[in-house]
This record gives C-alpha cells, structure tokens and sequence, in this order.
C-alpha cells in the first residue's frame, strides 16, 4: 500500500516512486572503493542520487511558486549535508594517511586511477561501471601519464542517454573534478578526449629520496595472503631433463615474487613418488642388491636402473607378477619394501639436489604419496553428493562445461592422477587454508586443471570469488632446429649436462673478453657462475611463458640486447662509478638524506620516473603472473640509464690530468637508485649480480 502523499508534492509533479524512493533511502547500501589496508572511501551512495534529483525538484518546485516544502524533503536536504560532511571528512582522512611516512613504495598508476575514478564518478554518477584507463605514456609529449576513458565513456552515454557528446567535453568534464592532490602537476587534453598528466618534480624527487633511504620496498596490498606454488615436480627414479628446467625457473621467482611483496609462501614439489613403477622398481632392487636392508645399495646411475627394471618388466613375466605384488605391499606400508622405497626415492633426491642447489631453488617436496591417505574419502565425498557415476568398471565424475570426465577409479579399484590431483588441492584449500594457489605445469596439462579446479567448485571446496586458483602454463623448450630440444643422438636434453655446458660457455665468453686478466680467481669463478645460470634463467624468464621458446646458448651469452649478460655487464658498470669517484655506502647514504635529487634535465626525468615504475611492474605481474614483464622493465631502466648516463656527467674530471673536479652528487643518488631496483629485479628472477665483472 502506498503511503499518502502531500497535495503540494504530487500537484508539482512529484508522484509515489519519489516518496518511496525517500522512505527507502536509509535502507540502500552505500558503494564503496577499497584504495589501501583499512581504508575505504564512499564514492556515492544510491541514495545521494535521489538526494541529487529532489534537490532539484525542491529548486523547480520553488520557481513555479510552490513555497510549501515537504517535511520529508527537508529531512533528505539534511541528509544530503551529513553525507557530504562525511565524504569531506572521509577525503580529508584519506589525505593525512596517505601522508603519514611510510616505507612501502607508491604505486603512482594506482594512486592516478584512484584519482580518474574518484572524478569520473562526480562527473558521471548515474553510469555503472565506467571505463578507467590510465596507462604510462610512450611519448614525453604526451605527459608522463595518460587517461584514455573519455573515449568508452562517449559510448556509454550514447547508448544510455542517447545523446552525442563531444569526447573532448568529456575529458574536460573529467579533469575538472581531479580532486587536489600532491602527484599531478598538471594536465592536457589532447586528440580525441586522452588527458596527458605530467607529474611534479618535488613529488618524484621525495619518492626517490625514500627509495634510497629505505632501500627497495614493496607497494602496500593490504592484507597478508597465504600462496602455495607447485611447481618443478620431477619424477622419481629418472633424471631431472630440460623439459624441468621452465617449471622450476618461473615457479621460484613467482614464490620470490609473493614473498617480497609480503605473502606467506609454500612452495611444493610435487613429485611422481608413488605408482605402479615403484614395484618394478623394487623388485629389481630386491634381486640386485639382496642385502639393501642392511647395506646401502650403490645406486650409481639411477636412469639405468630405471631402464633394466622397465626391460625385465616388460620381457619377464614371473617378474612382471612380483612388480604388481610389491605395489600392494607398499600400499600396505610393510616395513621391508617401505624402507626400498625410501632407498629409491632418496637416491633421486640426491640428485635432484644438485640441480636446485646450483639453481638456487627453495622448495618442499610433498609428493603423491602424500596424499594417498586421504583418496577414499574423496571418493566418499564425491559419492555422498551424487556427483559419481560407473561407466565399464570405472567410476568417474562429469563436471559441467569440460568435455572429458574425471576418473576417480579405476576399473581394479586402483587410484588416479586425478584422484591424486584433488586430494592435493582440498588438502591446500582445506588444511592449508591457501588464499591462492598456482600450479607451474605445462600448457600440455590445461584441459586437466581446468576440470579438477571445476570440480573443487562444483564440490563446494573454494568460490573463485574468494580464492584464487591457476594455472600457470607455459610452452615448450626448442632446439636451434625449431624442434623439441634434443641431444644429438635424439634423447632428452639432462638438465645438469645443460648447466655444466653454461659453465663451461660461461668461461669461455668471459675469457675471450680476457677477464681473466683483470678478475681474481675467485672474482673470476663468481663472475662464471652468475652469467652461466643468470643467463640461463632470464632466457627462459624474458619470454611469455605461454609461447614455446629457442634454447640457444650464443644468443643468451650476447651482451647485446635484451640478455641477462647485457643486464649483468650494465649492473656491474653502474655499481663502478661511485667505486671509480671514491664514494662508498656511507657517504651515499648520508647524500640521500641531506642531498635534493633534481631532475631539470631531460633524461634525468625520464630515469626518475622509470625507477619509480617498479612498484606498477610488481602490481601487473601479481595480477597475470608473465614474469617477461619484469625482464622487459629491467631491460628498459638499464637503455633509460645509458642515455643518462650519456648526457649527464656524474663526475667530472680535468681533461689534462684525468683528476676528479667535480662530483655531482644528485646524480650519484640515481646512479644509487637505478642500481638498487636493479638488484631487486634480479632478485625476484633468481639472478646474482657481482660486483667486478
């Protein structure tokens, strides 16, 4: 039932839908926007919009001489003031935080999107999700940044009020809400509608006098996450091969990655430790060395064996039977063939231990066995719910939009990858209590993790909403040849064979440069190492994941380019020139604190604002995780301080003697500063810089 409404109101052209659009006011929840830990700004509520449109009518009501006014519309002009008295003190609370010092770096694009959405929203109230595009500009002569909304915005208003504006009237219109801030000097409107921002230079001068005062920090993301990476999981009982080597690259920086930025990180190996080839496996190990329960069998090259059992497995049928009643037996946990076990899968851990410790690698080994416990009660579970059906013997799980079905048994009531797969993934939701879990498998595997994270939600394990599972794909390793990478006699590239050749080229490049003159011994051999695996790594890293690339050693030794020998040579060179002019940390650090950084010329600018992207780079790699990204940044701050480096002098020496007159101590600091983002790139990559090269 309506309530009544005042004559006054409806003879003016106020009807019910008003009034019941007063009464409902208090009710309607208020639009929030997140803009960093605990702090939260109202952008407009439903009901300022009504607040909004009565105003109005109150104003139309009072021109055509309607002077009695609406108790309920002087309770909602009221209102209307509470609620702008909360978004000024709000506004105001939100500026003394964001002054408050802090050491974490700023993420300039977030903090301009903040500010564009922040305007938009005041200038356009009524558009739901409007567009937001703020981008680092390419150009100087299109500012330092650009917001590029007007443009959607145009079409949006075309296609809801049907009305033709102008997309230049809009950026304008956009522009002249900017509420006051401490980042834009000012701004442009250029071509159609893109609003050019240029940065003030006190601004980006204090961001890179913190930097160097606090060193390397990451952006604030609010609240700490808990994040499982599974990633290298190499099999059991064969080597670690070159199709091992992207997982375990890109798995470790993604972990330094989240760790940096302050996450509680787990990083698991899932390692093929469990399976029907464990009994051939311990069969032939019970023939050969009669005595391994006593004597530690000398498994010398675990491969070969690999090979002998799978031969006789094959070929020998007695044989063939005593493989198949060892599995049950480990799967009954009897002590003698438990302990085989173990011999086997101790022998592989050994060798796998090479690899990471030369890699650097940090990582848990929680293979399938550890879940094996727990698959009848998936199985169970998945029953109860009536999400299993028998198809040959089989029972398996159809999962909505994935063509192919889950097998969670098998028709000898033996268990799955895909029963392993999901006891892993309720085991990390549940026990775990994972925010976030990425799993750095191949390409090859995307069908499969698409159906087992749809069946985690089908299930009621996780809401995507809430936590963050992926797949972190990528492509394959090729030959010069465009071919699977192979040996010459069309075997499996082995890993360690790939990481001693780097050495040995790694060696041969640094004395055909004749650094073996200059280098001690040991500078030499720390020289040898990080250009060996740095470059290694950053091959693989500096392409996207998601495309298959050339393993070439020629082009990744090239200190030309896009290479982490070009990177490594350039971070060595920068780190010199404070060695070269007698400057060491000391008087460094005390120029940061009492020296203004200035940057009144050109390529100063530009490498001021390139090092402080780094927080932006950080940002867009958490959100899609293409670590190329990074290696492209890095890339980009050592040209950007080349061309500095070119036409400004840090110091300056007499022409006669070659003696220093004149240092010029603000552009040591960004030196300084170049370096260190340097230092935590690599970092993040797994690459060791060295100080000589």
């Amino acid at each position: 039932m309506l309530p009544r409404i005042p004559h006054i109101l409806t003879s003016c052209g106020i009807g019910p839908s008003t009034v019941l659009g007063v009464k409902s006011l208090k009710k309607k929840k208020k639009k929030k926007k997140e803009i960093g830990p605990g702090m939260e700004i109202i952008l407009e509520t439903e009901g300022e919009k009504e607040i909004k449109f009565l105003t109005a009518e109150i104003d139309r009501l009072k021109n055509f001489g309607c002077t009695e006014i609406s108790p309920s519309l002087e309770q909602l002009r009221e209102e209307n003031s509470k609620l702008k008295y909360r978004l000024n003190v709000l506004q105001k609370s939100l500026q003394a935080e964001r002054n408050r010092p802090t050491k974490s770096m700023i993420n300039i694009n977030s903090r301009l999107q903040e500010l564009f959405a922040y305007a938009i929203k005041v200038a356009y109230p009524d558009l739901e999700n409007p567009p937001l595009i703020v981008t680092p500009s390419q150009q100087p002569k299109f500012g330092d940044y650009q917001c590029n909304s007007a443009m959607g915005l145009t079409k949006m208003l075309l296609k809801t009020k049907e009305e033709k504006i102008n997309p230049r009237d809009i950026a304008e219109n956009i522009a002249k809400h900017l509420p006051d801030n401490e980042y834009i000097e000012k701004y442009e409107i250029a071509g159609p509608g893109f609003i050019n921002v240029h940065l003030r230079k006190d601004f980006v001068s204090k961001q890179l006098t913190k930097l160097l005062i606090n060193g390397v920090q990451p952006p604030a993301l609010g609240e700490r996450k808990k994040v499982i990476v599974d990633f290298s999981s190499p099999n059991i009982a064969k080597e670690m091969h070159v199709g091992h080597l992207r997982s375990t690259i890109i798995g470790e920086s993604m972990s330094r990655l989240f760790e940096f930025v302050g996450y509680d990180v787990l990083r698991l190996n899932h390692v093929g430790d469990w399976g029907t080839q464990f009994g051939m496996l311990i069969a032939h190990l019970q023939d050969k060395f009669p005595d391994y329960l006593t004597v530690s069998p000398p498994i010398g090259d675990l491969q070969a064996f690999y090979k002998e059992s799978k031969k006789r497995f094959d070929t020998e049928e007695e044989f063939k039977k005593r493989a198949y009643q060892c599995v049950v037996q480990l799967q009954s946990k009897m002590p003698d063939i438990t302990k085989a076990w173990n011999l086997i899968c101790d022998v592989s851990r050994q060798e796998f231990k090479k690899i990471y410790d030369a890699l650097d690698i940090s990582i848990i080994e929680r293979g399938e066995s550890f879940y094996q416990d727990r698959m009848t009660d998936i199985v169970r579970e998945f029953e109860e719910k009536g999400f299993v059906q028998v198809d040959d013997g089989r029972k398996i799980v159809f999962v909505p939009e994935c063509s192919i079905p889950l097998t969670i048994v098998k028709s000898d009531g033996g268990y799955t990858y895909d029963t392993s797969d999901l006891a892993a993934i309720k085991q990390r939701l549940m026990e775990e209590k994972a925010d976030m879990i990425i799993y750095v498998v191949d390409s090859g595997q995307a069908l499969h993790f698409q159906t087992i994270f749809a069946a985690a939600q089908m299930i009621g394990w996780y809401d995507p909403k809430v936590t963050r599972v992926s797949h972190a794909g990528f492509g394959v390793v090729l030959g010069e040849d465009k071919k699977k990478f192979k040996t010459r006699s069309g075997d499996t590239v082995r890993l360690i064979d790939l990481l001693e050749e780097g050495l040995k080229r790694s060696m041969d490049k640094l004395k055909e440069k004749e650094r073996d003159k200059v280098l001690t011994l040991e500078e030499l051999k720390a020289a040898q190492t990080s250009v060996a695996f740095g470059c290694i790594r950053y091959a693989d890293l500096s392409h996207n994941r998601m495309n298959d690339y050339i393993f070439s050693f020629d082009k990744m030794l090239d200190d030309r380019g896009n290479t982490a020998a070009y990177l490594l040579y350039a971070f060595t060179r920068i780190r010199s020139i404070a060695r070269l002019a007698n400057i060491d940390e000391e008087m460094l650090q005390k120029a940061a604190k009492e020296t203004k950084i200035i940057l009144d010329h050109e390529k100063e600018w530009k490498l001021g604002r390139c090092i402080l992207r780094f927080p932006e780079i950080l940002q867009k790699i958490l959100d899609d995780l293409f670590l190329h990204t990074l290696c492209d940044y890095l890339y980009e701050l050592a040209t950007t301080f080349t061309e500095f480096y070119d036409s400004c002098y840090c110091v300056e020496k007499d022409r006669q003697t070659g003696e220093i007159v004149k240092v010029n101590m603000w552009r040591m600091l960004l030196c300084e500063a170049t370096a260190a983002v340097m230092a935590k790139g690599f970092d993040i990559l797994g690459i060791k810089p060295v100080q000589r090269m």
